[in-house]
């Protein structure tokens, strides 16, 4: 046999094993679906989710000058839409409740001598407050306070002074990036801890054949049930013990909460986020669908959970299916109560939400493992 009749041959046999392997991979519906849906449901939710622009900044405005250049200066923001005003408020002590609520990202405050300080051809400081529970989001913010006032700047050269900005950042006031993310990320990883050991638990027990040997002990479905529950909760709360000290012990992020709170959000996360481990767990066969669901469900609620960008840059689709995410409400609570000091009086609109997911996941898995196992 010649060298080409050999190639050729190769070439052939090749060709042959690939269209078996190819035909063996689509004729699977489960392979089908790992191959397609992952692919179209993270290229929409990157898409849409993964946005660090700001079309819309929500800010406040104290105006303690009530004169026509301040006006003028804060028309420019209002002729934007790059901003959205949410408040006009009298002084300084308003604004604590809407930075910390989240209602507003920035607020510009402006000194009652702004006009005169102008007018004698001075510099007139303006502040510029900022939420520094998310660096990123505060710093482009404040970016664009900066670039509509060198404009403002430009436009009355040598009628008057300039403006100068004088910034503060709350909550983070270096917004240095750490701070932002490794509090959120007490939550984000042992989310995606939980999840995957409650998924595994009674597909593994399936595959190993030793779910009927488990059948037939004393112990009933509930406790059963229960029983796969509590290792994943215990592990992931072990794990977000770790994270905590890491971010306050080693890089020196301080904590201005209470360790109570705290662990009241995660204990409550992490019942919420095994319900929808042990839903995943139910509905497989094996561990093989337990990984294909977990890579389905993971990612996007990593996205939509706002650790990353926030949730009112996300389509307003995505920030009602957001409700439904369970980590979204365990990042926001865990963050307010690191870097705010917030207390449960402050946090509870997030624990609701996560005590429903816990409460309709849970008896559906329960529904599940007896549906499957009588």
């Amino acid at each position: 046999m010649t060298f080409f009749e050999t190639l050729a041959l190769f070439g052939q046999h090749l060709r042959y094993l690939c269209q078996k392997e190819l035909i063996t991979i689509f004729k699977d519906p489960r392979m089908q679906f790992m191959l397609v849906m992952p692919v179209i449901i993270q290229g929409f939710i990157f898409g849409y989710a993964a946005n660090y622009n700001l079309d819309r900044v929500p800010y406040a405005v104290v105006d303690e000058s009530h004169s026509s250049s301040s006006r003028d200066y804060l028309a420019r923001f209002s002729g934007t839409t790059s901003f959205e005003l949410k408040a006009v408020l009298g002084n300084t002590s308003e604004l604590g409740d809407l930075i910390t609520s989240g209602d507003v990202i920035i607020a510009i405050v402006i000194p009652q001598d702004f006009e005169d300080v102008l007018s004698r051809g001075g510099t007139a400081p303006v502040q510029v407050i900022a939420d520094g529970r998310n660096s990123s989001i505060a710093g482009i913010a404040t970016g664009y306070v900066s670039q509509i006032t060198a404009a403002w700047n430009e436009s009355r050269r040598g009628s008057a002074g300039p403006i100068t900005i004088e910034s503060r950042t709350w909550y983070n006031p270096n917004q240095i990036t750490r701070w932002n993310f490794l509090p959120g990320l007490i939550a984000m990883i042992s989310f995606v801890q939980v999840i995957f050991l409650a998924g595994l638990s009674i597909a593994r027990e399936r595959e190993q054949g030793t779910f009927e040997q488990l059948l037939v002990t004393p112990l009933s479905p509930l406790e059963i049930l229960i029983g796969k529950a509590m290792p994943p909760m215990l592990i992931g709360f072990a794990q977000s013990a770790m994270l905590y000290l890491i971010a306050r012990y080693w890089f020196a992020v301080p904590f201005a909460g209470s360790l109570g709170t705290l662990t009241v959000i995660i204990l409550v996360f992490m019942l919420s986020s095994t319900g929808i481990g042990l839903s995943i767990s139910a509905v497989s066969r094996n561990m093989q669908q337990v990984l294909v669901y977990v890579l389905v469900l993971m990612i996007p609620m990593v996205l939509l959970s706002g650790i990353a960008t926030p949730v009112r840059n996300m389509p307003e689709f995505l920030q009602i299916i957001t409700y439904a995410d369970p980590m979204r409400f365990a990042v926001d609570a865990v963050k307010r109560v690191y870097l705010e000091g917030a207390g449960l009086a402050a946090i509870w609109r997030d624990l609701v939400p996560m005590f429903l997911i816990a409460a309709v996941t849970m008896p559906i898995a329960a529904w599940l493992f007896r549906h499957r196992t009588v």
